[in-house]
């Protein structure tokens, strides 16, 4: 406004005209727009009262208009009266005209409102879907310790049915993972090497269940250190190829690939399928990775599963 008053005089000190023209009516034409955008609008458009927000809109332009009216008779030889002392529009003239202003002034202060209000709107909508994301992983997550636990025990209690003197060590590796699976695995992502570490103490606990060493290739080529992974991903498809393959067969041993690349992980678990711990209620653990890997790495993995009378091969490809 100040701005158009500025141009108005040609740029000097503005005059009484530039005062009444663009300071008197933009106080006005203001007035409307922030009556609209922060009065009407919320309270009656926000609460779907549209009659009475239609109404109160009309009331706001016709008050706005007769002020602007009482404005331009009261200065009229500024607003309506140019050359000779002659009234250059008529009454109704005028009033059409500032009906109009009025009118321009509640439909911007209302676009504005809609696009407020939108982008609010999505923000809230993002916003939402983010803890609905962060609390599905927590969840996915919680049910992995259980899950890992409730393995983990079943095999510890048969070494301590059995009176193995391995019940000690298998107790100890349990606690190590344990720590790891409560304290250091919170982040929403870790040290690729933790991770790896976390695995090698989960083969070595699950070998404790065997009478003689079981046939298990651990594979690692590339260089693991300062790369990051979200923690107990890869975990799931060692947990199964234990829980549903064969470990004693010198053939067909439990082979556990790792290849890094400076951008790339290649993880892959072959295993013998037994046909003796067949998992009659189903699992949790292959469904829950899965549903993680969608979460956090959507559009950034691949996951090729092969799965036949005889071999279970899990292939994932994931961008770091």
């Amino acid at each position: 406004m100040v701005m158009f008053m500025f141009i108005h005089s040609g740029g000097k000190t503005p005059t009484h005209s530039s005062l009444v023209i663009f300071g008197y009516f933009g106080v006005v034409n203001i007035a409307v727009f922030y009556t609209n955008y922060l009065l009407i609008l919320p309270t009656f458009l926000n609460r779907k009262r549209y009659v009475w927000c239609s109404i109160a809109i009309i009331l706001l332009v016709i008050i706005s208009t007769f002020i602007k009216c009482g404005l331009a008779y009261y200065f009229h030889n500024i607003v309506i009266v140019r050359n000779e002392g002659k009234y250059v529009m008529e009454f109704w003239e005028y009033f059409s005209s500032a009906f109009f202003v009025s009118c321009v002034f509640v439909f911007l202060s209302t676009i504005l409102k809609f696009i407020i209000d939108w982008f609010l709107n999505e923000k809230i909508k993002t916003n939402l879907e983010n803890e609905k994301l962060i609390s599905e992983l927590a969840f996915l997550k919680s049910q992995i310790n259980p899950h890992f636990l409730f393995n983990s025990l079943n095999n510890i209690y048969s070494l301590a049915y059995q009176k193995s003197e391995k019940t000690p060590e298998a107790v100890m590796k349990l606690s190590e993972i344990m720590r790891y699976m409560l304290y250091e695995s919170n982040e929403a992502t870790v040290n690729l090497n933790d991770e790896i570490r976390y695995m090698k103490n989960y083969i070595e606990l699950q070998k404790l269940r065997f009478k003689d060493n079981p046939y298990i290739k651990f594979e690692i080529d590339g260089d693991t250190h300062d790369k990051k992974i979200t923690p107990l991903v890869l975990i799931s498809f060692v947990e199964n190829a234990f829980k549903h393959g064969v470990a004693t067969d010198k053939d067909n041993p439990i082979t556990i690939v790792l290849n890094i690349t400076p951008r790339k992980l290649f993880f892959q678990v072959i295993n013998k399928k037994s046909n003796q711990n067949k998992d009659e209620t189903g699992g949790i653990g292959l469904q829950n990775v899965k549903r993680r890997l969608d979460l956090l790495y959507k559009g950034n993995y691949r996951l090729h599963i092969e799965d036949n009378d005889v071999i279970y091969n899990c292939k994932l490809y994931l961008d770091l």
